[in-house]
């Protein structure tokens, strides 16, 4: 007989391959056909897998650059140079990659085309700063550890960059830009999904100072400058197709749990409160009704965020997760797991985690206390005490994270 643990890797995994960028990637170029150079720019970390599907679907480009998180080059693509570099914060690789693809769209005519896939990542991934980059690299981390949701990220980020906030479709004019978008953002905000390379944008100079004052980041004169340079609020180059979102992903688990005898219960797919606070509330839900006579599957896809109080390893999944253990304790046959699509949850190797009706007993016997545990951001190293983590590797999509809840 199939183990819970076994049902929750099964329906991790039937949801992400439902939401790989492949066929989505082609349908979204059909009516794709330039007349003069085809150029591909792919940044994120869904970028290796979406240029891939492109040149299968077009056949040749005129060359191209990838830009992805490390680890996820998976081979080579015909005519495309293929970069790793640092995610969630930018490193010299982000950098040099995206000078790269800057070199690569100059002297393009207007019979030129551009063809640009986007995917959640490409805040750090592409970046050319208009300040050191190592001080770039002190304030993303100042905004990851702050609590900030990537809305307000990117607010600020867009405004540091030389290709943010519509500043890369403007470089490579008077080309055209195709841009193929796999949503990692609640909404689908163009504009701010990778921070919007290639799309006007929405947000103000006004918007920048006050998250900026909100969090208390520490900003050199010249950054506080930056916030004040209005970026592009029109584009006339640009045709932009968005393929993939949470909707699809929570979709797909609902299918799954279905096929498993659940039945499927889609709370939200614009989860977007702390990680810890969401586990919780997850947790709740399976305390409220083990027992009901209900097989049911509780569903929630978003981006939660986690705010660094300690210096432990761990991501928001993770952290979702651990933090439903307490109110699991001792039900037979429900669980709480929680995995991003991407495959790598924050700085680690995870997708994200898993606990049941057995976890809190399975972690104290083990010396490790939830709340402690929870303060010095370490889910991590407790799940993997336990055999908690969800282990995917790379996917090649990146549509946000889903959590599930059985309950019997």
């Amino acid at each position: 007989m199939i183990t819970l643990r076994q049902r929750a890797d099964q329906i991790i995994s039937e949801s992400i391959q439902a939401v790989l960028p492949d066929e989505a990637v082609r349908r979204a170029l059909e009516g794709f056909h330039p007349r003069g150079k085809t150029v591909l720019v792919a940044a994120g970390k869904a970028a290796w897998q979406m240029a891939r599907a492109a040149v299968d679907k077009l056949g040749r480009v005129d060359g191209g650059v990838v830009v992805t998180k490390y680890g996820h080059v998976m081979g080579e693509i015909p005519g495309v140079t293929c970069c790793e570099a640092g995610h969630p914060v930018p490193d010299q690789n982000s950098f040099a990659a995206t000078r790269k693809a800057l070199d690569l769209v100059k002297g393009l005519g207007p019979e030129d085309r551009v063809l640009f896939l986007l995917s959640g990542g490409g805040s750090a991934l592409f970046e050319q700063p208009l300040l050191p980059g190592e001080e770039l690299e002190d304030i993303t981390g100042q905004l990851l550890a702050s609590g900030a949701d990537i809305v307000e990220m990117n607010t600020i980020r867009k405004r540091l960059s030389g290709v943010k906030g519509g500043r890369f479709a403007q470089a490579c004019a008077p080309a055209g830009v195709f841009c193929v978008v796999l949503s990692d953002i609640l909404g689908d905000p163009l504009d701010m999904i990778a921070s919007g390379p290639a799309c006007p944008d929405s947000s103000t100079c006004a918007q920048a100072r006050a998250i900026a004052e909100k969090y208390r980041l520490r900003l050199s004169l010249g950054a506080w400058a930056l916030l004040e340079r209005e970026t592009p609020k029109t584009l006339d180059n640009v045709d932009s197709r968005i393929t993939g979102s949470v909707r699809e992903l929570c979709a797909a688990a609902a299918r799954a749990c279905a096929a498993l005898g659940y039945e499927p219960v889609v709370l939200t797919h614009g989860l977007c409160c702390q990680a810890r606070e969401a586990g919780s509330f997850l947790g709740s839900i399976v305390r409220t009704h083990a027992g009901s006579g209900h097989r049911r599957a509780y569903i929630a896809g978003g981006e939660t965020v986690v705010r660094l109080t300690g210096r432990g390893m761990g991501g928001r999944n993770q952290e979702l997760a651990l933090a439903a253990a307490p109110a699991l304790e001792g039900l037979p046959g429900c669980c709480v797991f929680s995995a991003g699509s991407d495959g790598t949850d924050g700085p680690t190797d995870a997708a994200g985690g898993y606990v049941d009706g057995g976890t809190l007993a399975a972690l104290k016997r083990a010396g490790w206390d939830v709340s402690r545990t929870l303060a010095d951001n370490d889910a991590y190293h407790a799940l993997q005490a336990v055999g908690g983590l969800i282990m995917t590797g790379p996917t090649g999509t990146n549509v946000n994270d889903v959590s599930v809840a059985l309950v019997e």
